[in-house]
């Protein structure tokens, strides 16, 4: 499969991602993914986007889109993908039709996951993350907590709720989702690519999307 998810914070779009993976070997990426891959192993483009980073800057979209080349050109273009949160603005999503076009791959559809504001606000504010930066495991204190102790599962670290994941910064991202990132709805939308599907449970969703690559 070649696909794009869309979806707010919370919607889930890691969690669908991985199981899409999992009916066909596409590969998931996303752009932090590519940045801390490049960046680890010092390639030239990783070694520019560290430059970057390092002063807070963001790293410019020319960049990021090199990077993509990359990974699409390698194993991801063969076997298939699935983009989780890129793109993230129209000129992003221009470029990579462009890329794309480039490279003679042609996209299945754009997924955009539906969820309800208040059932994304009960995910992320009882989201868990472990402390270690190793692990990073997530949790929820519902439907899946980590020990009653409140440490993590496989290492043992404190888990935290992170800066990002309080109410009023919730509430915050999904603004800033809705001015920026949810043009790309109306922009697939004039393409002809966008499929909605609601996404409350991880699992029909998959089988939604999987019905619909049929």
């Amino acid at each position: 499969m070649r696909i794009i998810l869309l979806g707010a914070p919370g919607a889930g779009k890691g969690t669908v991602a991985k199981l899409l993976t999992e009916l066909d070997g596409s590969v998931q990426i996303s752009t932090g993914d590519i940045l801390r891959a490049a960046v680890k192993e010092g390639t030239s483009l990783g070694k520019e986007a560290k430059q970057h980073m390092d002063r807070g800057d963001l790293v410019p979209d020319a960049l990021i889109m090199k990077m993509m080349e990359v990974r699409l050109q390698n194993d991801a273009g063969k076997k298939g993908f699935i983009l989780d949160g890129f793109p993230r603005t129209i000129p992003q999503a221009e470029a990579l039709r462009d890329l794309l076009k480039n490279l003679k791959i042609r996209l299945d559809f754009v997924v955009n996951l539906e969820v309800p504001k208040e059932v994304i606000l009960d995910r992320l504010t009882t989201r868990r993350t472990c402390s270690n930066p190793d692990c990073q495991e997530i949790y929820n204190i519902k439907s899946n907590p980590p020990t009653a102790d409140g440490k993590c599962k496989k290492c043992g670290s404190i888990v935290i709720q992170r800066e990002d994941e309080t109410e009023d910064a919730i509430i915050n991202r999904l603004e800033t989702y809705d001015k920026k990132t949810a043009l790309l709805i109306g922009f697939y939308e004039e393409e002809g690519l966008l499929k909605n599907f609601l996404s409350i449970n991880s699992k029909e969703t998959v089988e939604a999307i999987k019905k619909s690559l049929l």
